[in-house]
């Protein structure tokens, strides 16, 4: 008889019956105590397509994946339709074992907040920031449950092993981008900067509230933004749209001496590694991992000044492996590929004096 059964009907019995044994994780999965010695990261999963990487991810044992947005491909000011994809991503029996494993921390792109390129304009911003904190399963006492934004920080561990993670809303307060009027070549996307100084990426208070995080004793600061914050050579979505933010934020980080700094970014659906000195001793570290279920985004021969190692365009997630034997951390900043394998490397104890 099952054979008769229509396949949309089936599949979503099957998802309701995935869902029921799942269920809600719970918030007190993580210990604010607990030493980090292993952090997984990731973007770009797209709920309608295979997800074939959740089991290599999960073989590296984390103990914290960060998921760096386009979350879900939802696009829809309808928010049943968010509702809905947040419901199969959480579904997935991949990405349910990984949650058993370790807790997920989330922040938002432009696809899962509701919108291509959406900023502050997005209608549906106040709802969709209330979806994406159920379905991440937000503990009601966070406190983006109270204010606008999905912004967020962790601290984890004890005195001179602390890692605090800093995850950025780049979507509900960012101004308006600026497109075509470049004569650079199409594929290296339709962005030119905006140099109007009323234009922001994260809104007053979000700047107010990050200046303080950066103000609280860590020895390595993991910053999520879930757009690219050190590339200047394209004009995809970045943080050089709005180069006066982009510097604010230079400023803000050249000012902390006392930590490593480690930017994690998605969006380009491909993975790469990055390190800038902000002054001498002094080094600042982005990785991109963009990829979970498709990648191919960008050129082979994509300039980057910043980036170090290969650019990789297949399915990949990150990986920092911490070591705590020195007076400061030491980390092995990974990009790897659906079999575990790294494709690019990077250790942040190369750049000390």
């Amino acid at each position: 008889m099952s054979q008769h059964v229509p396949q949309q009907i089936r599949y979503w019995t099957w998802l309701s019956a995935a869902w029921l044994l799942t269920g809600p994780w719970p918030a007190s999965a993580i210990d604010p105590s607990a030493i980090v010695e292993r952090i997984a990261f990731g973007s770009c999963c797209n709920q309608k397509r295979s997800q074939v990487i959740w089991p290599t991810i999960a073989a590296q044992k984390p103990q914290l994946f960060l998921f760096l947005g386009d979350n879900i491909y939802g696009d829809s000011e309808d928010m049943e339709v968010l509702r809905a994809k947040y419901d199969e991503l959480n579904a997935n029996p991949g990405y349910a074992a990984l949650r058993e494993i370790c807790p997920v921390l989330a922040t938002w792109d432009d696809h899962d907040y509701g919108a291509n390129d959406a900023g502050a304009e997005f209608p549906q911003r106040e709802a969709s920031q209330k979806l994406f904190l159920e379905a991440f399963r937000v503990a009601k006492d966070r406190a983006p449950w109270q204010r606008p934004g999905i912004y967020d920080s962790y601290l984890f561990g004890p005195p001179g092993q602390r890692v605090q993670i800093i995850l950025l809303d780049t979507r509900y307060f960012r101004g308006p981008l600026r497109k075509g009027g470049g004569d650079w070549p199409k594929q290296l996307g339709p962005y030119q900067e905006n140099l109007d100084p009323s234009s922001t990426m994260l809104g007053d208070a979000q700047w107010e509230w990050l200046e303080a995080q950066l103000k609280e004793p860590a020895e390595l600061r993991i910053i999520g933004s879930s757009i690219q914050f050190l590339p200047v050579d394209t004009h995809w979505e970045r943080w050089q749209n709005l180069p006066l933010e982009r510097a604010r934020l230079l400023e803000l980080l050249k000012a902390d001496r006392r930590a490593t700094i480690i930017l994690l970014s998605g969006d380009r659906h491909l993975g790469e590694l990055m390190q800038s000195e902000l002054a001498p001793g002094q080094t600042l570290f982005e990785a991109t991992s963009s990829g979970l279920s498709h990648a191919g985004g960008g050129q082979n021969n994509e300039p980057n000044r910043f980036r170090t190692g290969p650019l990789f365009r297949h399915l990949n997630f990150g990986t920092i492996e911490i070591s705590w034997t020195q007076s400061r951390p030491d980390c092995t900043i990974a990009i790897r590929d659906a079999n575990g394998n790294a494709v690019s490397l990077l250790e942040t104890n190369l750049s000390r004096p």
